[in-house]
């Protein structure tokens, strides 16, 4: 599996964020997208995932006979939000997007139960999800990640508001992830701890300045 961004533009109202961003990600393989404040980072993970439209160029998933158009449907977006709501449990919530998403053909998902004792909460998966702490309700959204398969992640600061032992605990799932053959594309300003993985350095509506692979 190659996930592969040809010529990749985008606006967000009149503005014009970044255009003519290449890059490709192997199986196995992470991407770290890097940039200032305001760079595109983020509108470019977006638009990866399905989540804005390209003002030109185009996104594939090699090796699957899907169309171009269901790139998104392979792909786990973590963002800045959480995606759960704060009245239903932990066990709910996972238990939704576990039901909603499904698995990817081929995937293995865990259950609940397994995702949240891979974050390390599985003792409190009977809270509310507004009960838990800034850090552990960026752990429980981890967990998100493990109850439904999917080969593609895509990660906006997924570390933030996170101590350092759920910063080393995260590197693991990332890279368990990889060695079973699915890729990452990440945004972040602060290490991920992944070995080998190549950066894309992001500056705006100049594009991409560096972009490896």
């Amino acid at each position: 599996m190659r996930l592969t961004a040809e010529g990749l533009g985008a606006r967000r109202g009149e503005d014009l964020i970044f255009h003519d961003v290449t890059f490709a990600v192997e199986a196995g393989a992470a991407l770290v997208v890097k940039g200032p404040n305001g760079s595109g980072k983020s509108t470019l993970l977006r638009v990866v995932a399905g989540l804005l439209p390209a003002e030109a160029g185009r996104v594939r998933l090699d090796g699957r006979p899907e169309p171009a158009g269901r790139v998104a449907e392979a792909c786990h977006y973590l963002g800045h939000r959480n995606a759960m709501k704060r009245e239903l449990t932990v066990e709910e919530n996972l238990a939704f997007w576990k039901r909603f998403l499904g698995d990817w053909p081929g995937g293995t998902a865990l259950s609940v139960a397994a995702a949240t004792e891979a974050v390390g909460l599985g003792g409190i998966a009977h809270l509310p999800f507004g009960y838990l702490s800034a850090g552990q309700q960026r752990r429980m959204a981890m967990a998100k990640l493990l109850v439904a398969s999917r080969p593609v992640w895509i990660l906006d600061e997924p570390t933030a508001a996170l101590d350092a032992a759920a910063e080393t605990m995260f590197a693991a799932l990332v890279t368990e992830h990889l060695k079973k053959g699915g890729l990452a594309l990440a945004a972040t300003h602060q290490p991920l701890g992944l070995e080998g993985g190549e950066e894309l350095r992001m500056t705006g509506f100049a594009g991409a300045a560096e972009s490896v692979w």
